[in-house]
Order: C-alpha cells, then sequence, then structure tokens
C-alpha cells in the first residue's frame, strides 16, 4: 500500500524505511530541505546502525523518496504517519506540541480524500481529541478523516530491528471497529502474521503507552544508581547485587545496569512531560516518584565530577581529563541530554583541560560544546592525562589494552562510569580504577 511520514528525524526516517522494507510504498516529508536532499541520495543525517543500508536500497528501487511538499504528500496516499518531534516546552517541563499541531494544519487542507492520520509521536495524554478537531476544522468539507495513535517503542541503535520486529504493536482509535483500523491492520500486516503481540485499545491508553514505558524504565535506571549510592557509603559492590536482583524474575536484570545513569532525547523528557501531564489532570502525586527518578539520574553526573575531584588531589584547576564518549548511549551519535557531555561540561567550567574522543558523536559534540577539546582517536586522546573518564560504554574502548595505554597518560587514573571495563585488567597494568557503587 501507499503511505507518507510526515518528520524524517530518527523516529521518522527509520519509519520510513522500514515500511518501504516491509513493501510498502513511502514518502517521507520533512520541512527540512537539506535533511530531504541527504535522505533522497540514500543515508542518514544522523547515525542508526542498519539504517542508511534500508535508505539505500529502497530509495534505488523507487519505493521510498522524500519531499518537502505537504500538497504531494497528501495527494499520495491515505495513510499518513506523523512523527514530528515534541520537546519540552523552552523553560517548562511539559511537552511542545507545536510541530504536530503545525503538521496536522498542514496537511488537512489538502487532503483530496478519505484519509486515516496516525500519530507516533509522544504525546501527554487527551492529545488525540485535539488532533480530531483540528482535522474536521481544517480538513475538506465532507472528507473522511480519522485519527488513530500508534506509539512507538524503539531504541536508538537498535531503531531498525525494533521497527521491523517489535516486542509489541500497540493500535489506538476513537471506536471500535474504525475504518482506521482496517487501514492500519493491513499497513502492519506482516509484522502482525508474524506473531507480534498486538494491543488494540483507546486513544487515551495508547497515548499514555509510551510515556508509562519510558517512565518505568527510567525509574529501573534510577532505584538500582540510588542502591549505588548506599554501596558507596557501605563498600558494597552495586554491580554483583544488580546481578542477584537481576536472577528475580519478577525483577530481571535487563536495564537495570548501575553507572552514569541516562540522558538523550526520550526517558528525561518523557517522564517530565508526565509529571507536567499528571499536574495538569490534577493527580501529580501519582507520579511523584518520578521527581526522585530524575533527581536521582541528576546527583550520578554531579557524583561523578566529585570522583574525578577526589582523584586529582582534591582540585581540578589545570588537571588534564579525558572523556571516553560523548552521545548519550553507544552506537548512536545522539548527544540530547548526554550524561558524557554535562560532565565533561561541568569539568571544563572548574578549571579542567577535557578532550572528549567518541566513534559517531564528536561533530555534535562540537557544534553544541566548542569550549572543549576533541580528538577522533581514544588513545591519542588520553596522551599526558591526569585522568581518564568512561562515560560512554563503545564496545570499542573495552577492547584498548590498558597497559599500553598506561605508558602514555600522565597518571593512571580511570573512572569507570559505565561499569563495563574489566577492574582486574586495569588494576593489574598500574591503573587506579574507581567505579560508581563500586569499592
Amino acid at each position: 500500500m501507499k503511505l507518507t511520514v510526515d518528520g524524517c528525524g530518527y523516529l521518522g526516517a527509520t519509519h520510513a524505511a522500514c515500511m518501504a522494507e516491509l513493501g510498502h510504498e513511502v514518502l517521507g516529508m520533512d520541512c527540512d530541505m537539506d535533511k530531504v536532499h541527504v535522505l533522497n541520495s540514500g543515508r542518514a543525517p544522523f547515525f542508526e546502525r542498519g539504517l542508511d543500508e534500508l535508505l539505500t536500497r529502497h530509495t534505488s528501487s523507487g519505493r521510498l523518496r522524500f519531499t518537502t511538499s505537504y500538497a504531494e504528500a497528501a495527494a499520495f496516499a491515505e495513510l499518513h504517519f506523523i512523527g514530528v518531534g515534541t520537546p519540552q516546552q523552552p523553560g517548562e517541563t511539559a511537552y511542545d506540541l507545536t510541530h504536530l499541531f503545525s503538521a496536522v494544519r498542514q496537511l488537512a487542507p489538502r487532503l483530496t480524500g478519505p484519509a486515516v492520520i496516525a500519530v507516533k509521536s509522544t504525546v501527554p495524554v487527551g492529545t488525540a481529541p485535539r488532533v480530531r478537531d483540528l482535522l474536521h476544522e481544517h480538513a475538506p468539507a465532507g472528507n473522511a478523516v480519522e485519527v488513530a495513535w500508534n506509539p512507538e517503542f524503539l531504541r536508538e541503535s537498535h531503531a531498525v530491528a525494533d521497527t521491523l520486529r517489535p516486542d509489541r504493536l500497540v493500535l489506538g482509535f476513537q471506536h471500535d471497529g474504525s475504518w482506521a483500523q482496517a487501514v492500519l491492520r493491513q499497513c502492519f500486516a506482516k509484522i502482525i502474521e508474524a506473531g507480534t503481540p498486538t494491543i488494540v485499545t483507546d486513544w487515551a491508553t495508547a497515548e499514555l503507552a509510551k510515556a508509562s514505558a519510558n517512565a518505568f524504565l527510567a525509574t529501573k535506571i534510577s532505584f538500582i544508581n540510588a542502591i549505588a549510592e548506599v554501596c558507596e557509603a557501605s563498600g558494597a559492590d552495586v554491580g554483583r547485587l544488580a546481578d542477584i536482583l537481576g536472577h528475580d524474575a519478577r525483577i530481571g536484570l535487563r536495564g537495570m545496569r548501575p553507572g552514569l545513569g541516562f540522558g538523550g532525547g526520550c526517558l528525561p523528557k518523557d517522564i517530565r512531560g508526565f509529571m507536567a501531564r499528571a499536574g495538569e489532570l490534577g493527580v501529580d502525586q501519582a507520579l511523584a516518584i518520578l521527581r526522585e527518578v530524575d533527581a536521582i539520574n541528576r546527583r550520578r553526573r554531579a557524583r561523578m565530577v566529585d570522583l574525578a575531584r577526589e582523584q586529582c588531589d582534591g582540585t581540578l584547576m589545570g588537571k588534564r581529563i579525558t572523556v571516553w564518549g560523548a552521545a548519550f548511549k553507544p552506537e548512536t551519535d545522539d548527544i540530547r541530554d548526554s550524561p558524557a557531555l554535562a560532565v565533561a561540561h561541568r569539568l571544563h567550567e572548574l578549571g579542567a583541560a577535557v578532550t572528549v574522543t567518541d566513534p559517531q558523536a564528536l561533530d555534535n559534540a562540537r557544534k553544541t560544546h566548542p569550549e572543549l577539546d576533541y580528538a577522533d582517536d581514544p588513545i591519542a586522546a588520553a596522551h599526558n592525562a591526569d585522568l581518564l573518564l568512561h562515560l560512554t560504554e563503545w564496545p570499542q574502548f573495552s577492547h584498548i589494552e590498558p597497559t599500553q595505554l598506561a605508558a602514555l597518560v600522565a597518571t593512571p587514573n580511570l573512572i569507570d562510569g559505565r561499569g563495563t571495563l574489566n577492574p582486574e585488567s586495569w588494576r593489574e597494568a598500574g591503573w587506579t580504577y574507581r567505579a560508581l557503587g563500586r569499592p
């Protein structure tokens, strides 16, 4: 079938390419002409594992292309996905729905026949009726237009696999048995036939799905990091403790890795937006726990700075510090709310000379943090360093030989902010090894 995807960032570009992989004819729409040009050349304007291969394959076959024209998109298909960004409002914690409502206002008057508008953007609960009202206000009279909610649960660096082989598919509709449901079931037929659990529900439940999932994941991460604070005070090992807890099937180890905490464009924004919407609904106490989740996450960054100061004999002034990692997680170039860069920036503010290295995210980091120094090679970046911080768990860093590196630094001091390096190997090579929540 034919479909469009409005908004071609991390979510939209991946969704468009994967829908083409499933056999559909897809037209991606974005207002950024430079981004559209790059996508039409078969490349993504960001790094996401496996995405360039899909873009190259399907732009070459003609099954996938991109445009800046709403008129072209409106006339192309009857199914229109919207995956535009919904960032935090400037200076606030609530979602900014400007891009979403603008996309609806631009698309609606150009529709030439019946249409299904399937929103994938993460929003506060109660947004679907507002989208419906905007469509009815701006669409041509007599056009049958239905709204569906199809939340995404993508993990950056795993987005292609999560789209093609999701662990669940959520479809939200205003009414049971709607035409929109038939259209979306046709769109996702291969995924449904593969046995993917498919949950058909109402708008509000579908809207809450993504925010609730991210709130739970953030809570799980912050829980083990709160335990890490107790471990640091008592001399216990949070890594081993997490392993003990994870063997309980009711708890599970996945997503409960102690360390520097979470960042990115989803978890921090979504828990704050979730709290803001709960306050608007008069049930803010129901999500009071998320305030502490956010606070624990921020404290991990401050604790890393304190540990760095301790390892530098109480002062960071004039110290040379190397930071391994700029992206908020490995296998991406996304630096939004990156814990690694937040720590690097604070160390710089406290007088340290900070050099950052990362396999993919340096170009983005240079744009937002020009005050820092950068190096492409993680070994060269550590030359004459007084302290090495491991802050993004790229597998490349785990393969570096600590003995070789010890000969290049001024002082063999390491703080493992992600707990994924081998303590014994580094200590045997002469390094002072510290980690969050570990003795």
